[in-house]
């Protein structure tokens, strides 16, 4: 697939943004950040909960439980969002004087996504009674679920940030910064962000009506679930926003002074992560991988345990669990996405005209790495992509990744709409969605899918853009720089790390594990420059040759081994 760069144009506020290095202004500016006011990241900056609709009724519900001390029922999910928020909701219901509270999270190889009719059976089966059920980071979709449980007794209130169907569940509440009409500000939240409004809005209500001084309780320290908001908030891969931001420093903050769950904490630890160097990065590409391991290969409860312990000697044992389910998880994509690859090259050429989207499926694959291989392979074609593996005895399950420009829900649901008996169940977000087909329909949704995509889609999107943040300096080429960029974050998604391009001449290149890059560069400008720099998941036949001259999109790391510092640049893209 080829690249092209596009350098971002901006222009920075003389006044805004004084103060700030000139190369931080210029990157802040290009993030549409123009005053230093946007960078203040502290908790009173974080929009009002009460914007979000439906949480005074909702609390009030909630409030009764812990009041009455009646069973609080969590519904979670099987990703990292969904055991952070879930942890979140059983330590906060906790400190505000609830201990009747448990979770039940389905096992996806077994109930699929949320709260399915499916698992209120299983929940009846195994004599699980609650009062209150609240679903986290699921239950937008789940009609049948939500009837199920309130026909077994119990109150159902959704907290949620996927996006709302045509027609609603049947809850008690719903609270959905996504809901149409909902005034919250901020659209991004993770599942991890909604159920943590929730817990503020909860002290604030049981505040008002003195149960923390009537029992003798602390106020609850809701600061100190900020760990786990910002694990579930980056790995979800969510916007990040400025309110998002706001969660994500506050919760690196914990971390890297050891404040944090012991279970994140040895997380990182396996990971050979620095806890006090920590960077939102570390938790999408380190602690986030790990934890999602277990839904992926096992049962997200063994994450939920690893999160909710306070025993250190049992943390680090679950995360050594984690750890080794995330290795066999990376032998399972490797195979699985060479297999696929291998199938795309059966195929002929893609080109924008012929084919705009790509489905593909295999009996053998594991459903529960197929999102995984659908990434990978979109970051190679610059198309949606849709894996498929089996579900069960009926069904195919589908993940989907889609690229800038296609928002691969609206997609599924103009797929829906245009072919009401094709799609079994489907949900997501813009850029991610799962589904569910008879494995007789996989062509007709094939053709269905590349109609949608063509009829809601410019051909400009295929074209893959790298947008840059320009050219540096030889002087710029420091670590000082890199030290000032790494601390000017969280980055993340919408909000991207800084990337910079340019030509530099190789000295030398060296194939580590037959995929990495390991490179000695200097600039054209001063080859007295001598400069690391490594590049991933590469081609092994496209190792750039001493001497060459090449064009590279980087970022600016701090390489700390051995106890120093050092400037290494990351290469994202070899343009020539």
């Amino acid at each position: 697939m080829s690249v092209s760069v596009k350098r971002r144009e901006v222009t920075v506020s003389d006044s805004g943004l004084a103060g700030l290095p000139k190369l931080l202004a210029r990157v802040y500016a290009a993030r549409d950040v123009n005053d230093v006011e946007q960078l203040q990241y502290t908790l009173d900056k974080l929009l009002p909960y009460q914007s979000l609709s439906n949480i005074a009724p909702a609390v009030e519900r909630i409030a009764t439980a812990v009041i009455e001390q009646q069973h609080i029922l969590m519904v979670g999910d099987y990703d990292a969002d969904g055991a952070t928020s879930t942890v979140v909701a059983i330590r906060g219901f906790k400190m505000c004087g609830n201990n009747n509270v448990s979770y039940l999270v389905p096992n996806r190889f077994e109930y699929g996504y949320g709260l399915t009719s499916e698992l209120v059976a299983a929940a009846q089966a195994q004599g699980i009674k609650a009062d209150l059920v609240i679903t986290v980071d699921n239950g937008i979709s789940n009609h049948d679920g939500v009837d199920a449980m309130k026909q077994a007794g119990a109150d159902v209130i959704i907290t949620d940030h996927h996006l709302p169907g045509e027609t609603l569940p049947n809850a008690y509440a719903i609270v959905n910064p996504n809901l149409d009409d909902d005034p919250f500000e901020s659209k991004a939240l993770a599942g991890v962000g909604v159920m943590f409004y929730v817990m503020i809005a909860l002290r604030q209500h049981l505040q008002e009506q003195g149960w923390f001084e009537q029992n003798n309780l602390p106020r609850p320290n809701l600061a100190s679930l900020l760990d786990l908001v910002a694990l579930g908030t980056v790995a979800d891969v969510v916007p990040l926003d400025r309110n998002n931001r706001i969660l994500v420093e506050q919760g690196l903050r914990r971390i890297r002074s050891g404040s944090a769950a012991v279970g994140l904490l040895e997380l990182l630890r396996v990971a050979k992560k620095d806890v006090e160097r920590v960077t939102a990065l570390d938790l999408g590409f380190a602690a986030g991988p790990r934890l999602n391991a277990a839904g992926r290969l096992e049962d997200m409860a063994i994450g939920i345990e690893c999160l909710l312990t306070d025993d250190q000697s049992k943390a680090r044992s679950i995360a050594s669990e984690l750890n080794a389910l995330n290795i066999e998880r990376r032998e399972i994509e490797s195979t699985m996405q060479e297999q696929a690859e291998e199938i795309l090259k059966q195929q002929q050429d893609i080109k924008a005209e012929d084919k705009l989207s790509i489905c593909l499926y295999d009996a053998a694959w594991h459903q529960g790495v197929v999102g995984i291989v659908a990434s990978r392979l979109k970051d190679k074609v610059n198309r949606p992509v849709f894996v498929f593996a089996d579900e069960n005895d009926e069904y195919i399950k589908g993940s989907a990744r889609s690229i800038p420009g296609i928002h691969i829900r609206d997609v599924l649901q103009r797929v829906d709409a245009s072919h009401p008996d094709l799609i079994v169940k489907y949900g997501g977000h813009a850029m991610a969605a799962g589904l569910s087909l008879l494995p007789e329909n996989l062509d007709a949704f094939e053709a269905a899918l590349e109609q949608a995509v063509n009829e809601m889609t410019s051909p400009d999107v295929f074209q893959a853009v790298v947008h840059s943040d320009g050219e540096l300096s030889s002087d710029e080429l420091s670590l000082d720089t890199a030290a000032t960029l790494r601390a000017g974050g969280p980055w993340g998604q919408k909000f991207p790390e800084p990337l910079f391009d340019g030509k530099f001449k190789v000295v030398s290149a060296r194939l580590l594990q037959g995929k990495y890059f390991k490179l000695v560069v200097t600039p054209l400008v001063k080859p007295e420059q001598f400069l690391d720099a490594i590049a991933f998941r590469c081609d092994p036949e496209k190792l750039p040759q001493q001497g060459q001259t090449i064009h590279i999109v980087y970022k600016l790391d701090v390489n700390h081994y051995q106890g120093r510092d050092g400037l290494q640049l990351i290469i994202d893209h070899v343009i020539k």
